[in-house]
């Protein structure tokens, strides 16, 4: 079946209703044992999309290493934020997720007028405009560009972080839990780059012990796979 391309639509009805500067936000790594959870906020306008513009998970790591360039050129602005591994731990992931993306939008040039964000949950809120929109990486054009540039760029970084962990395979899962990633977590233990609030600790008896807790977003300690 072929993919939909994403339209400006949802711009536009901000649009229409007042606000001048609308950002698309997408995240990626929420569900990862190691590494940042990583959010992009991106300004595009309403200009022709690049040709192959979709929801980063659909298109492969070729296609996106070469979109993630041309999108960089085109799109108005944008900007990455991070929140750590023991962020992820301290604050529970709605808020390290809000975290992020605070500091994505702060680092625009422009203050966004509102935000269209990937998703049915607001995890920004006040004082932030917010239309959720499921599937936006998919349906809406500047979360779109924000889901690939998030992702080239994470995906650099976890390579980058995997250097020091040649065993881990960073480069080649982003610190989701592969075979390898599995593997030598029950080896060699976690890294100061895992989350150690996560339940997958639970399941590894020589390390269980080095598994943190918190009293908030007790439900969302995460144990998921690709």
């Amino acid at each position: 079946m072929p993919i939909t391309p994403p339209t400006h639509s949802v711009e536009r009805a901000l649009r229409k209703a007042g606000a001048e500067v609308v950002a698309g936000v997408d995240e990626v790594g929420r569900g990862a044992w190691a590494g940042p959870v990583t959010v992009c906020a991106a300004v595009t306008g309403l200009r022709r999309a690049p040709e192959g513009l979709t929801d980063s998970k659909l298109l492969t790591p070729r296609r996106r290493a070469e979109l993630a360039p041309v999108l960089a050129d085109w799109v108005s602005a944008y900007a990455l934020g991070h929140a750590s591994p023991l962020e992820c731990d301290e604050l529970g992931m709605t808020a390290a997720l809000r975290l992020a993306a605070v500091r994505a939008l702060e680092a625009l040039p422009v203050r966004p007028d509102a935000v269209i964000l990937d998703g049915k949950h607001d995890y920004l809120g006040a004082p932030w405009q917010v239309r959720t929109v499921i599937k936006g990486d998919q349906s809406c054009i500047c979360v779109a560009a924000a889901s690939v540039i998030a992702k080239v760029e994470r995906d650099a970084l976890l390579a980058e972080i995997g250097a020091d962990h040649p065993d881990f395979a960073f480069g080649d899962n982003a610190g989701y839990p592969s075979p390898v990633h599995r593997r030598a977590l029950a080896e060699r233990g976690p890294t100061p780059q895992h989350r150690l609030s996560w339940s997958y600790l639970d399941d590894l008896p020589a390390w269980r012990h080095l598994r943190t807790r918190r009293s908030q977003d007790g439900s969302e300690q995460l144990s998921l796979g690709f």
